[in-house]
C-alpha cells in the first residue's frame, strides 16, 4: 500500500511537471512562431534539439541515480534540484526573445530550452519515473500511472484554458515566469512529501560500464520485450510529433481561430479526453492487461485524427479532439505501466532514460521534422509581422493518423506474461 503522503508528493509533482512540459511542448513553438520568426523549421529544430538533450540526459542522470545513494535517498536528490533548477530555466526562456539578429534569436531560444529540458529529465523523466517503478507493483501500476495523467490532464487544462488568456492581455512574459515559479514551488512540496522504499543493491560495476551492458546482444536479447514495446511508442510518437508541435498553430492560423477559443476547445478535449477518462482506463489496463488496451488505442487514434482533420466547426474540433486524445490517454497509461512492469530492479533509473530515448529523441527529431517539411511544402504562404512563413493544412493530422499504423507492428511481438508482485512499503 502507498502511504497517502506519497500519492500526494508524486501528484503534485506530476501536476506541476506536466505544467513545466505542456508550456515547453506548446508555447515554447508558439513564442517562436510569434515572436521571433514565423517559419516553422526553427521549431522543428527547437524540438530536435531539446529532444536528444531529454534522451542523453535522462539515460545518464538515471543511471547515475541507480547508484547514488544518500540519506536522502537515491531519486530525491534529483528530484528537488531538477525541480528548482527546471523552474528558474522556464522563467528565464522568453528572454532569448531579446537577442538580434533573428538567427541569434533562434539560437538562445533553442539553447535555453535544452537547458530547462537538461534540468526537467532529470527531475522528471528520470527521477520521477524510476521513482515511480520503485515504489508501485504490477497489481497496482496501472492506477498511479492513471492518477499521474490525470494530474497531467489537469496541468494541461489549466495551460490551455489560461495561457491563451494570459498571453492576450499580458504577453508571453508573465505566463513563463508565472509557470517557472510554479515548478519551484510545488516542486519543492512534493520533493519533501515523497518518502523513499528501501534501497535495493547498486548496479554491479561501473557507472559506465552499465549503461554499456544495456546494448551487448545478450542483454538486448534478455530484454527482447521491453525493447520491442519501446519500438512500438517510439512509432506512435513519431506520428504524435507529425502535428502535435503545430496544433495551435493550425488552430490558431489556419481555422483562424483567436488563441482563446483555440485554447478552450483543447481545454475541452482534456476535461473530456484525459482527465474523466485516466483513472477508469487505469482500472481496465490493470484488468484487461496492457497489450488489449493498447491494440485499442491504435485503432480510435486513427479514427480520432482523420476526423479531426476534416473538422471545421467549433463543436466537431471538441469532439473528435476528445476522441483522438482519449486513445492517446489510453495508450500512454497502458504503455507507461507495461514498461515499467518490465524494468530490471537495479537499473531503473537508466531503463526510464531508454524509455526516453525511444518516445522523446525518436520521436522528437523525425515527427517534427516531418511536420514542418509538410507545412512548408504543402502549407500555405504567409505573412507575419513582416516576416515569410508557412501555414499548416489539415495534411499533418492526416499523415499522423497513417503512421499511427506503424506502432501496431512490433505490438504484435510483445509476449504477454505474468509476473510476480513485491509490495513495496513507502
Amino acid at each position: 500500500m502507498l502511504s497517502k503522503r506519497t500519492w500526494i508528493g508524486v501528484s503534485l509533482l506530476g501536476f506541476i511537471g506536466a505544467l513545466a512540459w505542456a508550456v515547453e511542448n506548446q508555447f515554447f513553438n508558439t513564442f517562436v512562431y510569434d515572436t521571433i520568426t514565423p517559419d516553422p523549421r526553427p521549431i522543428s529544430w527547437m524540438v530536435a534539439a531539446s529532444a536528444i538533450t531529454a534522451t542523453l540526459t535522462s539515460i545518464l542522470m538515471g543511471a547515475l541515480s541507480d547508484r547514488t545513494r544518500t540519506r536522502w535517498g537515491r531519486r530525491r536528490p534529483f528530484i528537488l534540484v531538477g525541480y528548482l533548477l527546471w523552474g528558474v530555466a522556464t522563467a528565464a526562456f522568453p528572454s532569448a526573445a531579446l537577442f538580434h539578429p533573428i538567427g541569434l534569436a533562434v539560437g538562445m531560444a533553442i539553447l535555453f530550452d535544452c537547458v530547462m529540458t537538461f534540468f526537467g529529465s532529470t527531475a522528471n523523466d528520470a527521477a520521477l519515473n524510476a521513482y515511480v517503478t520503485d515504489v508501485t507493483t504490477p497489481s497496482n501500476r496501472g492506477r498511479l500511472v492513471s492518477v499521474l495523467y490525470i494530474a497531467s490532464a489537469v496541468a494541461n487544462l489549466i495551460i490551455y484554458a489560461g495561457a491563451g488568456m494570459i498571453i492576450e492581455r499580458w504577453g508571453y512574459f508573465p505566463l513563463f515566469y508565472l509557470i517557472g515559479g510554479g515548478v519551484i514551488l510545488l516542486g519543492l512540496i512534493g520533493g519533501l512529501l515523497i518518502q523513499e522504499p528501501p534501497l535495493p543493491s547498486a548496479p554491479v560495476g561501473s557507472y559506465w560500464g552499465q549503461i554499456a551492458d544495456t546494448f551487448r546482444w545478450q542483454s538486448l536479447r534478455q530484454h527482447r520485450d521491453f525493447f520491442l514495446l519501446l519500438l512500438a511508442m517510439g512509432l506512435w510518437g513519431v506520428a504524435q510529433q507529425i502535428f502535435f508541435p503545430y496544433l495551435l498553430i493550425y488552430l490558431n492560423h489556419y481555422l483562424d481561430l483567436p488563441p482563446s477559443t483555440a485554447t478552450l476547445l483543447v481545454f475541452i478535449a482534456i476535461l473530456f479526453g484525459s482527465i474523466l477518462s485516466a483513472y477508469p482506463l487505469g482500472l481496465l489496463t490493470d484488468r484487461w492487461g496492457r497489450k488489449r488496451m493498447a491494440a485499442l488505442a491504435v485503432l480510435f487514434e486513427i479514427i480520432g485524427l482523420s476526423a479531426f482533420s476534416l473538422a471545421r466547426s467549433e463543436a466537431t474540433l471538441a469532439l473528435t479532439g476528445i476522441l483522438w486524445l482519449g486513445a492517446g490517454t489510453a495508450w500512454g497509461i497502458a504503455t507507461n505501466a507495461w514498461s515499467k512492469d518490465l524494468f530490471p530492479e537495479d537499473k531503473r533509473g537508466q531503463f526510464a532514460g531508454y524509455v526516453i530515448l525511444f518516445t522523446v529523441a525518436f520521436t522528437m527529431i523525425p515527427g517534427p521534422l516531418v511536420g514542418g517539411w509538410l507545412a512548408t511544402h504543402y502549407g500555405i504562404p504567409t505573412v507575419l509581422n513582416g516576416k515569410p512563413g508557412f501555414i499548416p493544412t489539415p495534411l499533418i493530422f492526416q499523415a499522423a493518423a497513417a503512421a499511427t499504423i506503424l506502432a501496431a507492428l512490433p505490438l504484435v511481438g510483445v509476449r504477454v506474461q505474468p509476473r510476480q508482485n513485491t509490495p513495496n512499503q513507502t
